[in-house]
């Protein structure tokens, strides 16, 4: 929408300076934007005497400005240049002054300046100087905006307060977002309290010998706390073991819950785990590559390891290495694993991780169709190598990716990857080399599995302002040459947080839930020797899964399973034991990479088998419970708990509702196994034993339409799905109710009956139903996008193929 006043600054500032040499003009349509903020700096240059101007405020810039003064109320030795510090006060929301008054410094505008120094955190009189025009003419917000917090503003304001008039400090943004400008912002503060002469917010030997002499314990007070802990809330989260978040808060002294949040931490960047503020711990908080001379487990090659080479990365602690698995035509590199290496490699006791690059340093060189070429490409390449199904393979972005560019081109890039490898059956899946924003958004908008982080490239505005992504599997910290006798040859150094196990064999026939699968085998066998036959062999099993954490009403579990779908037998389940088979409560889906709860699938298979779905797509029943209807009551206990953070229930489900990578009650796994659980059922009801119906779906490409066949075969469209979750959180029927109460009730919140009732309830807990909806369209979306709606990518890829080949 078009604001006059910022509308009247753009025709003003280019019918002032039209003709000035340099001068670029703005787009007058009302909206602020980088345009308008340059075309201001222009138009400062040019009443600065500056010639040419050019669209920077510099250090002649600012120079000059510094020499006027203060500029405040009644200044009048240029009406120009107040005229564009007011429309810049306009353009950043501030009442400037009174509509088609701009030159005159008049008391509004004084009231308006001292508004936005108040909200920088620098106070004083309503006066403007050379530090304050600068961050005027940005676009940087002083509060706080969408996705911020106010416990990062806060930070932000007590830098600028005090290190403002430092000459090597520039006021930041007060917007309650962590980025690059921050994270800069607190290393030059930093750079002073360790008294460095001239700060310059590299991460340089002298900050580096600075820390190693500050490390912080519980029970330390003071500034290098103050700078510690806002480092610590900048990576918050940070993930404990179980995978939940874990977030810290700013503070002036080190007590012991900032002691806990720091070892969390530092399990999970494999730190040393002592609960201090050392050097290493310092490092990882403030660049992405960390202390780079840490000790690391893996590593990453362009060079063939050969028997020589593979014994010292052993002997030297190494037990992983990146290998490329492409070498584009006419590169010089010959990066490309060598026949028998991987063999060697093994022979060593070392594992491998399969990259993938084929230029990947610029922008132009992604795109969808590009993705697509080489996601089909790495397939070939990597089944010549014999890789095993469900094995990761990292696509590289080996350039510095900005957030623009990623959504327009590296995203589409890997929609195609993804497409490709679909089109494939998914025998691998695919992971993402780059920086930590490259890592993260390609992972959540494109069900990465694993990320490798580019993390030596400190430097990288990717690495700055980000957290290191959940799901990172190496992290990549320094480069450097080794010796080994008379060879030398160049490698990475990698810390490995666990999360990809590596491939130590290759050409196996298996995939990632054969084990399982056989497993399954064992106990439907067993349920034959047990004397069931047909169905209820498949029952018996999925009752022997799911008996220990959703069983009777004489045992501890998550719900009265016995009262919604009948108790499990408990003579097959000793019976089972007898035999020496025990729970095997997790297994890896072939077509995510991520690992999965039998136990939850199996209570909703088991449930779904037992329970007839609705003829009614819009209502809900207890076989629903068992699944996502269940899930879902817990996901409203849970935003209820979480409103003061969540306000919009909207909001709360699209950041956590079946988002891969994220932490959560109504989990991506939980929303798979809702899937696969209802998917199964319906398989066994239809005349298959639960056997066949799991290599059906695993092995033989079932899974790659989860999501859609999960909701076509449940609900048809997004009304009657909407109208079913409403259903399941409302109704007053026996089943229904008991699980509300239990899984609501018991849990502190709100039912959703009654909340409906307040004022705007109504309307949240339709917006909290539509989040439900959402999440399965975009998980529907996704896989479309990787096999039906980009088939017309391909066929544009097969045709410009065709051409380049009749050239």
């Amino acid at each position: 929408m078009a604001d006059e006043q910022v509308l009247r600054a753009q025709k003003w500032v280019n019918s002032t300076y039209a003709g000035v040499a340099g001068y670029v003009p703005c787009p007058e349509n009302g909206r602020t934007g980088w345009g308008t903020m340059n075309s201001l700096v222009m138009g400062l240059q040019k009443e600065l005497g500056i010639t040419p101007v050019v669209a920077s405020f510099g250090p002649t810039t600012y120079s000059k400005l510094a020499a006027l003064g203060d500029i405040g109320f009644g200044w009048e030795k240029n009406r120009n240049i107040v005229a564009i510090l007011e429309f810049a006060m306009w353009c950043k929301g501030y009442w400037a002054v009174e509509p088609k008054s701009e030159g005159w410094f008049t008391g509004v505008t004084r009231d308006a300046v001292s508004k936005l120094r108040g909200d920088m955190g620098i106070g004083g009189a309503g006066v403007v100087n050379a530090q304050v025009a600068k961050a005027l003419l940005n676009m940087d917000a002083y509060v706080v905006v969408a996705g911020g917090s106010d416990g990062i503003r806060t930070i932000q304001q007590w830098l600028n307060s005090r290190y403002w008039t430092k000459d090597a400090y520039s006021i930041g943004p007060c917007d309650g977002i962590y980025s690059r400008d921050v994270q800069k912002s607190l290393m030059i503060a930093l750079q002073y309290e360790l008294g460095i002469a001239e700060p310059n917010g590299s991460f340089g030997p002298a900050t580096q010998a600075g820390l190693r002499s500050h490390t912080l314990s519980e029970g330390a007070s003071g500034v290098f706390v103050q700078l510690f802990s806002a480092a610590c809330l900048f990576n918050s989260p940070t993930f404990d073991s179980a995978g939940d978040p874990v977030v810290t808060t700013w503070r002036s002294t080190f007590d012991s819950k900032l002691g806990d949040w720091v070892s969390v931490f530092q399990k999970f960047n494999k730190l040393a785990d002592n609960r201090t503020g050392d050097y290493e711990t310092w490092a990882q908080l403030l660049v992405s590559m960390g202390d780079p001379n840490r000790k690391a487990t893996a590593s990453d090659t362009r060079y063939e390891i050969t028997a020589s080479r593979a014994k010292w990365l052993y002997d030297n602690g190494y037990r992983f290495v990146g290998r490329y698995i492409f070498d584009p035509p006419g590169s010089t590199l010959d990066k490309e694993i060598k026949p028998g290496e991987l063999d060697t490699i093994f022979r060593a006791g070392l594992k491998v991780f399969p990259i993938y690059q084929d230029n990947a340093r610029k922008l132009s060189d992604f795109s969808y169709t590009t993705g697509y070429q080489h996601g089909l490409n790495a397939q070939k390449c990597a089944d010549g190598y014999g890789f095993n199904r469900g094995t990761t393979i990292y696509f590289a972005v080996d350039y510095d990716a900005t957030s623009e560019e990623i959504a327009s081109a590296i995203v589409p890039y890997f929609q195609g990857v993804q497409a490709a490898l679909a089109s494939q059956g998914k025998k691998y899946t695919h992971g993402v080399y780059g920086s930590r924003n490259v890592c993260s958004t390609v992972s959540d908008k494109t069900f990465a599995r694993f990320s490798f982080v580019s993390g030596m490239s400190w430097g990288f505005s990717g690495n700055l302002g980000f957290p290191i992504p959940r799901n990172w599997a190496f992290n990549q910290i320094k480069e450097f040459k080794v010796t080994n006798g008379t060879d030398s040859f160049d490698l990475d150094n990698d810390v490995a947080s666990g999360l990809d196990t590596g491939v130590s064999s290759v050409n196996q026939a298996g995939g990632p839930a054969d084990g399982f699968i056989a497993y399954i085998q064992n106990l439907y066998d067993l349920a034959g020797q047990y004397g069931a036959t047909g169905q209820k062999q498949s029952q018996l099993v999925m009752e022997y899964i799911r008996h220990s954490a959703y069983g009777n009403k004489d045992t501890v579990n998550k719900l009265g399973w016995w009262y919604l779908i009948g108790g499990y037998d408990g003579g097959f389940v000793d019976f089972c034991n007898s035999k020496g088979m025990s729970i095997t409560r997790f297994f890896t889906d072939p077509f995510t990479g991520y690992q999965l709860g039998s136990e939850h699938m199996m209570a909703t298979a088991n449930a779904h088998l037992l329970t007839t779905q609705p003829d009614n797509k819009e209502s809900a029943n207890g076989g629903d419970v068992g699944g996502w209807a269940g899930d879902l009551m817990t996901f409203w206990a849970d935003w209820r708990n979480s409103e003061q953070q969540y306000a919009d229930p909207l909001a709360f489900a699209h950041a956590k509702l079946g988002v891969p990578g994220v932490s959560s009650s109504f989990g991506f796994d939980d929303l798979i196994e809702d899937a696969d659980g209802y998917l199964l059922a319906q398989a066994v009801r239809g005349g298959k034993n639960i056997v066949d119906a799991m290599k059906a779906h695993y092995n033989g490409g079932g899974g790659l339409r989860r999501f859609n066949n999960y909701f076509t075969g449940r609900w048809v469209n997004a009304a009657d799905c909407k109208s079913s979750a409403h259903d399941a959180l409302t109704a007053l029927d026996g089943t229904l109710s008991v699980a509300q109460a239990y899984l609501i009730g018991f849990a502190g919140a709100a039912f959703p009956a009654d909340y409906q009732k307040l004022p705007g309830g109504f309307d949240k807990l339709q917006r909290f139903e539509q989040g439900f909806v959402d999440a399965l369209l975009a998980r529907m979306g996704m896989e479309t996008s990787s096999v039906a709606t980009l088939r017309a990518n391909h066929s544009k890829y097969l045709k410009a193929a065709r051409a380049r080949s009749a050239r």
